[in-house]
């Protein structure tokens, strides 16, 4: 039942914190941050009690994923449609990842947002309700259902509190979502309906649907619908064209939240559908995939750079290193598989801190555009350091997450395809171009004269720095001390692995 009520307390929360805003405006905050914290204090109790290496093994599939727990209840029977949640380690990191960013997100949005304070809330925690629910549902209608829950909100997030072209911003996101969200339904009723025709029985589960034999035509058709809703969802090129202008108009807590978690939604759905459900389909489509993965990582590295928007800036690194994480699903071996992984978890810590931070500089400042800022070191000297740290740690500097989730990542896609590896390390060299000019514009040098920023740029509040030195902390353990998380990851890491290399054999016979 822990899955369950994961979601129903942010739902819960959510409509809670609603109804605050009309008892007073500053409510809804303390409602929507007790209710993230009891949620996490709830997971982390749980979690301390785990042993993984009893954790069950799912009935009578073997070579399937190793699920440390699971619920199941009726929900539609006669259409084969169940409540059916399960967590494995890859899901528990990443509820863990939803759960610590939702806190941040809240107090990132603490002194942002004064209007609708009650709505806004709700859609944050609606949102993070969406995730989990994605992260930890195993019937591919119900997963389908989290997928929708988590974009309505989004939108509003974007559409009401966003910036000066919020509207097309929202618009657009909705649009490429919801179109490759389509898609995947469609794959999903091709491939229910083709393992009715082979077994007689109409299910969504993930367990009945693996080993579900498609023609090789039909099966690449089918997994590719999979392949655009989540690689859109990712982003990864050709398909990223929303991300900066939603990365851009939307608020700070927004961009925490969308970088730091929904984007790991596509990566996720990669990662547990693409090759269990179509071993022979993703194995005959992974060097197209990779070299889309390249061409993420080259081209989001590019485009930031030529950047002075912040926000803007910020948003490209994220597509280059998603391209990183596509890069590792697709070289499918244990190495960069557990790399993809570390990957999502580290660029989701450090890309929300970006954010946060560039967030922070435009509600003080009022502006994004690097050309009006310099010499803030000197002004907010706390902010700076913790910039400078946050752009070090997402360039992969040796001793932080991102460096470990990375070079697994090469490791693992030079076993795949050495030419792969060698060309995704160049954008490993491009990384530093853009995190030093960011540095450079934004807090070295002369303050710029033609912008007057006495009296509204102010240092870290208390409750920032609290929020940055709890990212800080998670960045510096996963880069000086990654083996446990890497044992975390291992047994559903090994199991997917394993399960789609045995189908691969048995169509192979």
């Amino acid at each position: 039942m822990i899955l369950i009520w994961l979601i129903l307390i942010l739902f819960i929360g959510g409509v809670a914190a609603w109804l605050a805003g009309g008892v007073n405006s500053k409510a809804p905050r303390v409602v929507a941050l007790i209710t993230v914290l009891i949620d996490l204090l709830l997971f982390l109790s749980y979690c301390s009690g785990l042993d993984l290496s009893t954790a069950i093994n799912a009935g009578d599939l073997a070579g399937s994923n190793v699920w440390i727990v699971q619920f199941m209840a009726p929900w539609i029977p006669q259409f084969g449609i169940n409540f059916l949640f399960a967590m494995d380690g890859v899901t528990l990191t990443l509820n863990l990842l939803t759960l610590f960013l939702g806190v941040v997100a809240i107090f990132a949005a603490w002194s942002e947002i004064d209007q609708k304070t009650g709505f806004f809330y709700f859609n944050l925690l609606w949102v993070l309700a969406g995730v989990i629910g994605v992260f930890t549902a195993l019937d591919l209608f119900l997963f389908f259902f989290f997928w929708e829950v988590m974009l309505i909100p989004m939108y509003l997030l974007i559409a009401v509190w966003g910036h000066e072209k919020k509207e097309y911003a929202a618009l657009k996101f909705f649009i490429f979502t919801q179109v490759s969200g389509l898609l995947m339904l469609l794959s999903i009723l091709a491939l229910v309906s083709i393992n009715y025709q082979q077994t007689g029985v109409i299910s969504f589960s993930y367990m009945d649907l693996l080993g579900t034999q498609t023609d090789s035509d039909v099966g690449m058709w089918i997994m590719l619908g999979f392949f655009v809703a989540f690689v859109v969802k990712l982003p990864g090129v050709p398909l990223h064209n929303w991300l900066p202008d939603a990365h851009t108009q939307a608020p700070t807590a927004g961009s925490v939240i969308l970088a730091g978690v929904l984007l790991k939604t596509g990566a996720y759905g990669l990662l547990r559908f693409i090759f269990p459900l179509f071993p022979e389909a993703a194995t005959a489509f992974a060097p197209i995939a990779m070299t889309l993965g390249v061409i993420s990582v080259l081209y989001g590295a590019k485009l930031a750079f030529a950047q002075y928007d912040m926000k803007r800036l910020i948003a490209y690194t994220s597509i280059s290193h998603m391209g990183f994480i596509l890069i590792g699903v697709f070289a499918w071996n244990t190495l960069a598989l557990q790399g993809a992984v570390m990957q999502m978890l580290a660029h989701g810590v450090s890309s929300a801190a970006l954010f946060a931070l560039a967030g922070g500089l435009q509600h003080r400042l009022h502006t994004r555009d690097l050309r009006e800022m310099g010499g803030f070191w000197t002004i907010v000297p706390r902010t700076g350091a913790i910039a400078l740290f946050f752009l070090i740690a997402a360039l992969g500097l040796p001793g932080l997450g991102n460096f470990v989730g990375e070079s697994m990542v090469l490791f693992g896609a030079f076993i795949a395809s050495p030419t792969v590896a060698v060309f995704a390390t160049i954008g490993v060299i491009f990384a530093p171009v853009y995190a030093l000019k960011v540095a450079q514009d934004a807090f070295q040098g002369e303050t710029n004269s033609r912008f007057d920023v006495s009296g509204k740029l102010t240092d870290l509040a208390p409750h920032e720095l609290l929020m940055m030195g709890s990212m800080i902390a998670v960045l510096v353990v996963m880069g000086l001390y990654p083996q446990p998380l890497i044992d975390t990851l291992a047994p559903a890491i090994d199991s997917m692995h394993q399960l789609a290399q045995a189908q691969i054999s048995v169509i192979g016979r």
